[in-house]
């Protein structure tokens, strides 16, 4: 079962978002463990479950389960993340590959597309944001000393800049998060505050800790890399395997009506989201979906007549 997996890490309300996200993946043919690290309480869907060792296991569907294992890291989630999948790699030895997804995302295309392409290098997907970043941006210079401090050498020069979302790693280049959690662990010795999201502003060299260290692991690791662009994500036209709900609010709590009213309509990862809902896992009873699908279609209604310039 465990040839490939899958891994997120939530807490709070972003259950809404894992579920989504499993329905997304066993609709295109995933067949494996999705191991998701959390902090709080077990989603309410999650029924019933049985306890294993280390983890609390959830039959998905034929062939699919998700292992929910409690965390409680001093730091961020998002700052976790290298941590999360070499502990994985490290206690899963049938791991080929491992496959981190942020638990607002949803999946587009056939699950054994992601398996092909973790052959190729480590797959990384460009930010919308600052994501034509020329390899002399002064951000980047600033990134450059801060590895050489480290001793870590920049193995290539990188004009994009890749969204900390998603990342799909196979064993034999996983020493790549072995540099990502090293340049965590530096930015942490820099009196950084571990447990914020985004600290400062742009004009400081880690202002998206898991983001630009993400980066610059990028800029450091000998491994290959196989990029897609922004349109990998949703944030342009065009893309065909992944959905990526960033900002706020997130689909699950966004008022799709009054958020058009305000020149905000449905998007395509709003659209995404309502798409794996209730399928293998039944996210909302069926009285509730009622009201959540009017609330789109009417979202979508209002948009198609105002939008905000």
């Amino acid at each position: 079962m465990e040839s490939a997996a899958v891994c997120t890490l939530f807490e709070g309300h972003y259950h809404y978002g894992l579920g989504a996200l499993v329905n997304s993946l066993y609709r295109h043919g995933f067949r494996s463990v999705v191991w998701a690290g959390y902090r709080g309480a077990m989603p309410p869907w999650a029924t019933p479950i049985s306890t294993r060792e280390g983890y609390q296991e959830f039959s998905v569907g034929e062939g699919c389960v998700i292992r929910f294992v409690p965390l409680q890291p001093d730091v961020h989630f998002a700052n976790y993340k290298p941590d999360f999948m070499l502990r994985l790699f490290q206690e899963n030895s049938a791991l080929h590959g491992l496959f981190y997804f942020d638990p607002d995302i949803v999946v587009r295309c056939r699950w054994s597309f992601y398996e092909e392409w973790i052959s190729y290098g480590v797959a990384i997907v460009q930010e919308i944001t600052n994501g034509a970043m020329p390899s002399n941006h002064p951000v980047r210079m600033k990134w450059l000393s801060f590895a050489e401090l480290l001793g870590l050498k920049v193995s290539r020069d990188l004009n994009q800049y890749f969204n900390s979302g998603f990342i799909g790693v196979a064993r034999s280049f996983h020493s790549c998060l072995l540099h990502w959690q090293a340049l965590l662990a530096g930015v942490a010795r820099q009196n950084v505050n571990m447990q914020g999201f985004m600290p400062g502003d742009r004009t400081n060299p880690f202002y998206g800790i898991d983001q630009d260290t993400l980066n610059l692991m990028a800029m450091t690791t000998e491994h290959p890399l196989s990029t897609i662009g922004p349109e990998g994500m949703d944030f342009v036209p065009g893309g065909f395997t992944m959905s990526h709900a960033v900002g706020t609010p997130k689909p699950w709590n966004k008022r799709m009506t009054l958020s058009a009213l305000d020149g905000r309509g449905p998007n395509a990862a709003d659209h995404a989201y309502w798409s794996h809902t209730q399928t293998p896992i039944r996210l909302y009873p069926e009285r509730a979906m009622f009201w959540k699908k009017l609330d789109l279609l009417c979202g979508k209604a209002v948009g198609r007549v105002i939008s905000r310039t």
